[in-house]
């Protein structure tokens, strides 16, 4: 190994010779790493070595060490230790919430399922058709039974997620028909991208839950589609999954598949919340029949639902950020309600998908500064009403670029700053929810690690304030080989698998490789070496058999 020579303003290399071994001489203008008789440095020590097996299958990373593909961080859910960021002041959240409760009482929301609507009769709401109009005691009794706290327990229960609180988690992209590589561009989803996807899910530990499908398969059928995607997901990954309440022969199917995944009896599934399903509303001011019946369907068997309104300023919604959110907790409340109704106490969480259109040309538009004011307000108000909130990670870009990243960069901030519990489409999500990417997947999730790192409680005491060491370095030395450094070194920062921290001559002696290139090859890799999480034989065709026997009678009704 030859000296190395580092500008001042250089960063410090990614790896630190053991004590002993080197030297460092110190100029007014670099410092000299100096190697001793018995350093040696290659590229080979400086890769992770393989990470020891863990019970949830694939391969358990941490900050030191990772799977031969990355370097990656350990399983945990993350707490955002950071006070949110609260827009609106205690009197803008009180008539906010007051023209919430007016557009309940006097314009009302349209419930587009008679079996919702004779719940709410019954529940003494004025109906008119399908026109359902609400008090404030009686939304504001109804919201208070919904915890502000829940878990989800999957079949692997060191997977459990606590929703609420300052906790935060992130699913993976969810629902775009076509998916995109650098391989082969941008394609229509099939049945083995979906599987691809489903894999990086389960290898990343930044990603918590296997929210919808990340690529619909188009080659499969609607009517099976989902025995096949709920199967691959509950093989393939032992996260908490969901169901689309896209009629009671997908939502059925999907409880009994997660009740046979986990091994439980019809009552132990029924005693906490297992999976879950996510419901949009028709904005505006709507809740058409199928989501309904889903949310009706989880509620009896205690499994809870997020309310999640598609509200787009200027087109679904007031064009002015504040009534777009007014509208937008509106819609979302009034299903929770009827959840409250169904079942006292089941758990549930208000979503907020509001931001603007391009008013020039009617396009959604994701990650803007509206996007994320929308989304903090909302935060402010789901902490009012008591009930965890999930929002997304989203952008408006067409490929992986830079646009791809700072709009997503937005999207996780408006997370991060207004109190989220629940982050979907966190990784790989493009196009406006009409693309996933598997470069940005990858991409996504180094993002989501350095978050992660992010929310690490900062401690002071005697050994991080470092008092010792400032005076053994003094005026004239430096710090890289004292015994402060040295015992610290691998772990006192955050390490990258995807960044590039080479300095341009070395980034361009390796290839110039760009991120995207770089994020190609990691996941053709990981999934190259995936392998499933494991899972019991007979409860493995247990599952096989109830999809074939599902198929033969035909699966869920289509128009096809």
């Amino acid at each position: 190994m030859q000296n190395v020579v580092f500008p001042l303003s250089r960063v410090v290399p990614a790896f630190a010779p053991e004590q002993g071994n080197f030297t460092i001489e110190r100029s007014r203008t670099c410092l000299t790493w100096k190697p001793g008789k018995n350093s040696h440095v290659s590229e080979t020590e400086n890769t992770p070595a393989p990470a020891r097996r863990s019970r949830s299958g694939g391969r358990q990373g941490n900050s030191r060490r990772g799977g031969p593909a990355i370097r990656q961080s350990d399983w945990r859910i993350p707490v955002n230790i950071d006070r949110p960021t609260e827009p609106v002041d205690a009197e803008g959240v009180e008539r906010i919430h007051d023209a919430t409760m007016r557009i309940l009482e006097e314009i009302g929301i349209e419930f587009l399922n008679t079996e919702a609507i004779d719940v709410l009769q019954k529940h003494g709401c004025t109906i008119n058709g399908t026109n359902v109009r609400m008090g404030r005691d009686f939304m504001m009794e109804k919201i208070a039974l919904a915890p502000d706290q829940f878990t989800l327990t999957p079949r692997n229960t060191d997977r459990q997620l606590t929703i609420g609180g300052r906790n935060i988690v992130f699913g993976n992209v969810s629902s775009p028909p076509n998916c995109s590589d650098l391989d082969t561009g941008r394609r229509t989803g099939t049945h083995v991208d979906y599987q691809n996807f489903i894999k990086l899910t389960q290898h990343f530990n930044c990603i918590h839950f296997a929210g919808g499908y990340p690529v619909e398969p188009m080659d499969i059928h609607p009517s099976i589609r989902h025995l096949d995607c709920l199967y691959d997901k509950l093989t393939l990954t032992d996260k908490v999954v969901h169901a689309y309440s896209l009629g009671k022969e997908r939502v059925e199917d999907v409880m009994e598949m997660t009740r046979i995944a986990g091994g439980l009896t019809h009552d132990e599934f029924d005693a906490t919340p297992r999976m879950y399903t996510n419901i949009n509303s028709t904005s505006p001011l709507k809740h058409d029949e199928p989501m309904l019946d889903g949310l009706m369907r989880l509620a009896r068997r205690g499994q809870p639902t997020i309310v999640t309104p598609f509200t787009l300023a200027g087109a679904m919604a007031p064009v002015t950020m504040v009534g777009a959110v007014t509208q937008s907790l509106a819609e979302g409340l009034a299903a929770i309600v009827l959840a409250q109704c169904i079942k006292p106490g089941v758990a549930a969480a208000i979503g907020t998908f509001t931001s603007n259109v391009d008013m020039k040309t009617g396009a959604p538009a994701f990650g803007t500064p509206d996007y994320v004011r929308a989304t903090q307000i909302t935060g402010q108000m789901a902490r009012f009403y008591g009930l965890p909130m999930r929002s997304s990670g989203v952008c408006a870009a067409n490929v992986p670029d830079g646009q791809s990243m700072w709009e997503y960069m937005f999207s996780m901030w408006a997370a991060v700053t207004s109190g989220t519990n629940v982050v979907y489409h966190a990784a790989g999500w493009l196009e406006g929810g009409l693309c996933a990417s598997y470069e940005k997947f990858i991409m996504d999730c180094e993002v989501l690690q350095n978050f992660q790192a992010y929310f690490a409680e900062t401690v002071v005491n005697d050994d991080t304030l470092a008092i010792e060491a400032i005076r053994e370095v003094g005026p004239n030395g430096h710090f890289f080989g004292i015994q402060h450094t040295q015992d610290r070194y691998e772990t006192a920062f955050y390490s990258p698998f995807l960044s590039d921290w080479s300095n341009f001559e070395n980034w361009r002696d390796k290839g110039a490789v760009w991120t995207p290139e770089r994020a190609n090859k990691i996941y053709k890799q990981i999934i190259k070496e995936f392998e499933a999480p494991p899972m019991d034989d007979a409860i493995k065709e247990e599952l096989a058999a109830f999809v074939a026997k599902r198929k033969e009678e035909g699966g869920a009704p289509t128009d096809f």
